[in-house]
């Protein structure tokens, strides 16, 4: 068995002999990034496609990679918190489910709480306290540098001001951001999980694939401006280990309806489902036949949530219509074929791209 790696950094030598060999059959599994859509990336046989992080991936991305194969692969995606459009699809019937609802053994839940800036002072202490356990921080923040276009908090100011409040020699303070180098990057990663720095500032580069469990408390400033699929993947980089953990959602004073149904779905929940549940009452499914990934949809039929056994019903009885009349040829079913014909009209199918 052959497994190889693919990244935007595979050098070009490497690359080459790679897809080379890919191409011929002689690679069985090859695990990547977004490089993997290139159009040189040229699979023998592909037979299974599986997608971590499915919410990091556009629709038409997902159907590029299945469009690799010769004839339709099987697809596995693997996401925390489905995106809207997904978590419709399974309600639709479209898209077979899979749950994993237990935590790793030995893990203990995650305690998030709500806190306004005018607590940050308090919020400190307890970092302070959790540092002096021998815990370690992170601090995530929406921008990377201050906006004059916006009164975002940004990472460049927290990391000085966090500096300044967590001092050296006591305390020693990482930055993690997008305009880093690679090697940058990964040196400051290193450091935090070899426990040389005890609070990380970072932007949401550290979403995913960071597994630090040291690390118990996540701090997420101006949290109202995150989505909550982003809030609760940027919740799992804590509790990963046998300690206690906390999230604490920072905001400001002012919070819309939409914001604090989303900080208090969080607050109350670490279910996946039920906050994906929550995003697509907020932001609808989006174009089930389309690639628009969240939104209102074209269907008006019931609510996908509310009313999730009708939507059953509705579609064995689709079925059974198919099953029987695959063209909708019948006369009976002429209306139907022709409100299908007027809804696909100048757009491409992307309904079986789950």
């Amino acid at each position: 068995m052959v497994v190889r790696l693919l990244t935007g950094s595979t050098k070009a030598a490497e690359r080459n002999g790679l897809l080379k060999a890919l191409h011929v059959g002689e690679v069985h599994i090859l695990v990547g990034t977004h490089a993997l859509l290139e159009d040189r990336v040229a699979f023998h046989n592909l037979g299974l496609v599986v997608i971590d992080e499915q919410h990091r991936f556009g629709v038409a991305q997902r159907a590029r990679m299945q469009a690799k194969a010769k004839v339709p692969p099987h697809v596995l995606v693997m996401t925390a918190t489905p995106i809207p459009r997904t978590l419709a699809m399974t309600l639709y019937g479209d898209l077979d489910v899979s749950v994993i609802d237990e935590l790793p053994p030995g893990r203990k839940p995650i305690k998030t709480v709500h806190r306004y800036d005018s607590s940050r002072n308090a919020v400190f202490g307890f970092l302070e306290s959790e540092i002096e356990k021998g815990r370690q921080v992170y601090v995530v923040y929406p921008l990377i540098e201050e906006s004059g276009k916006s009164d975002l908090k940004d990472v460049t100011d927290g990391y000085e001001s966090l500096s300044r409040r967590f001092p050296l020699p006591k305390y020693a303070v990482g930055i993690v951001h997008g305009r880093m180098t690679p090697e940058v990057k990964d040196f400051e990663m290193a450091r935090f999980a070899k426990g040389e720095t005890n609070v990380l500032v970072a932007t949401t580069v550290i979403e995913v694939g960071v597994d630090v469990p040291n690390a118990s408390v996540m701090v997420v400033e101006n949290a109202e401006r995150f989505g909550l699929s982003q809030l609760h993947q940027l919740r799992g980089r804590v509790g990963r280990g046998a300690e206690h953990s906390y999230c604490i959602l920072m905001t400001g004073d002012k919070l819309g309806n939409d914001s604090r149904t989303r900080i208090n779905t969080m607050v109350r929940t670490q279910d996946g489902f039920e906050i994906s549940e929550v995003d697509l009452r907020l932001r609808g499914p989006g174009d089930l036949m389309g690639t628009q990934q969240s939104g209102i949809p074209q269907l008006h039929l019931a609510d996908l949530v509310e009313d999730a056994d009708m939507l059953q019903q509705a579609r064995l009885t689709a079925q059974r219509l198919l099953d029987g009349d695959p063209g909708l040829l019948d006369p009976r079913n002429a209306p139907i074929a022709a409100a299908l014909r007027e809804q696909m009209k100048d757009k491409a199918v992307w309904g079986r791209i789950g």
